[in-house]
């Protein structure tokens, strides 16, 4: 998990953007039987680095996916394995191209493509579609995925597993489940975005001779998350700051009987900056204030503009816990006339399902930045146009387009997008962190960064990390109450 200095080539393609990236490599010389070769052999050395020789059972679809396989097949075969193909036809007829002579060179047993066929391999090779699949798979082959995974046999992909839109992740139909998959040249969406991470297992990154400049010049700001891409921009404490130079963010707190979030949200962001106050009722004061030692308390009793100057905020957030309606509404249009960094959250989103272009409007006038951070429900119900067939990650950046907002969408697959395009996909977020109030926490994080003095993208991205290794550190059990507190390990943890 220790971030490395130099990471991997860490853009996440499209299935178009990686055909263009091949196309360019085989025009600038690099014939593409040689990128296939390469590709076979990257399978390969994957599956003799993990397995002694066994039964291999190779499937081949009918594309170029189904070439690499071939060279898989006749590699292994070589090597001494006992290998056999399975084909839709049964035959090695109808490859075209590339694939064809791949055919051509593999003189071992081919089989149809059957549930019966697969019962007698210790281990199989799915090559059958990779990134080219878009419709969803069905009859007697969808028989004989499911019966895949039935066979508690490894099962090493090539590319993508077969049945996962490599654009969106989705499962077309149906779709291998992998022990171990590789990938080409640089990862596709598919394999971070749920659910096809599920289906991919371990993904290995193989070089295969397409230049990192050719990725690069072929892909969108579109980003596996790694902290190399805000660490330089990180506010480490420095000696000579006092408590108001690193920053103070303003918190607002709902009633007594939904204190919990604000502070939960409170506690995080005090991790991470010099003070944070917490802006209440006066009612609610008998119950915030037992629980709360170093974040303080204010009133909001006063209009915000004033609140805002007597605490000398730098940066504020409102909703976990803040409760739903007009009220709500009227403070987030206040606080987003201000002239400082606004997190909205829970509360802050839900206020505004009937009436989210009132608050896209208003984002759009400011000149600083606004993070909204919705969960899935929270998403669908802010930005009810937006297609989950599209995907995720266009999702977010239609979404933070329109609003004018870094969108911070959370999940097991949390996408972090700017209204300029830029995007980043975070997807190793502990299963554990799916626990109530972990949100609320997530957004204090958020908010304590920026008000140390962190732009919105990259402190949006840096607490994804920080709360996702908090809860790999804790481990089992974790609960929302156990985040702040694990946040100096995961300090820690970045420091080092």
């Amino acid at each position: 998990m220790r971030p490395r200095a130099n990471p991997p080539l860490n853009h996440l393609l499209t299935a178009a953007q990686m055909a263009a990236a091949d196309q360019e490599t085989i025009q600038h010389g690099t014939p593409g039987q040689v990128l296939m070769e390469n590709a076979g052999k990257a399978v390969v050395s994957c599956i003799t680095n993990r397995y002694a020789p066994r039964r291999t059972l190779v499937l081949c679809g009918p594309g170029n996916n189904g070439g690499d396989g071939l060279v898989v097949a006749r590699l292994l075969g070589l090597a001494g394995w006992e290998v056999s193909v399975a084909t839709f036809s049964g035959t090695l007829e109808g490859y075209q191209g590339d694939a064809a002579t791949m055919a051509g060179q593999y003189d071992g047993n081919v089989y149809p493509i059957t549930p019966q066929v697969l019962d007698s391999s210790a281990l199989t090779v799915d090559a059958l579609f990779g990134t080219g699949l878009t419709r969803p798979i069905s009859g007697p082959l969808a028989d004989s995925i499911n019966a895949l995974a039935e066979c508690s046999v490894p099962v090493i992909a090539v590319d993508i597993p077969s049945g996962i839109c490599s654009d969106t992740g989705a499962v077309l139909g149906t779709a291998v489940r992998a022990t171990h998959t590789v990938t080409f040249a640089s990862r596709k969406r598919g394999h971070v975005l749920m659910p096809g991470r599920n289906h991919c297992g371990m993904v290995t990154v193989a070089d295969i001779g397409i230049a990192r400049e050719t990725i690069e010049a072929h892909s969108e700001p579109c980003m596996l998350h790694h902290p190399i891409q805000w660490l330089a921009k990180f506010p480490w404490p420095e000696p000579r700051q006092h408590k108001y130079q690193r920053g103070h963010s303003l918190v607002f707190g709902g009633p007594a009987d939904k204190s919990g979030a604000a502070r939960l949200a409170a506690h995080a962001a005090l991790r991470l900056c010099g003070l944070v106050t917490i802006a209440i009722t006066e009612d609610a004061l008998p119950v915030y204030g037992p629980a709360c030692s170093a974040v303080m308390l204010d009133t909001q009793t006063t209009p915000v503009p004033v609140l805002v100057e007597r605490t000398r905020a730098r940066a504020i957030l409102i909703g976990p816990g803040y409760g739903i309606g007009d009220k709500t509404q009227a403070t987030i249009l206040s606080l987003l006339a201000t002239h400082l960094p606004v997190v909205l959250d829970a509360d802050a989103l839900t206020s505004f399902t009937d009436a989210p272009e009132i608050l896209f409007e208003a984002i759009h006038h400011r000149r600083v930045a606004t993070i909204l951070t919705p969960h899935a429900g929270e998403f669908a119900r802010l930005f009810p146009d937006s297609d989950p067939a599209a995907g995720k990650i266009v999702q977010a950046q239609q979404a933070a387009k329109h609003s004018g907002a870094t969108v911070c969408f959370k999940g097991p697959d949390t996408v972090i997008a700017t209204p300029a395009g830029d995007v980043t996909v975070h997807s190793t977020a502990p299963a554990t962190l799916a626990t109530a109030g972990s949100g609320d926490v997530l957004a204090g994080t958020i908010t304590g960064l920026l008000a140390a003095g962190m732009d919105a993208y990259p402190a949006a991205c840096a607490s994804v990390w920080l709360h996702s290794t908090a809860g790999q550190i804790f481990g089992p059990g974790l609960t929302a109450d156990d985040l702040p507190g694990m946040l100096p390990s995961a300090l820690q943890y970045l420091r080092d």
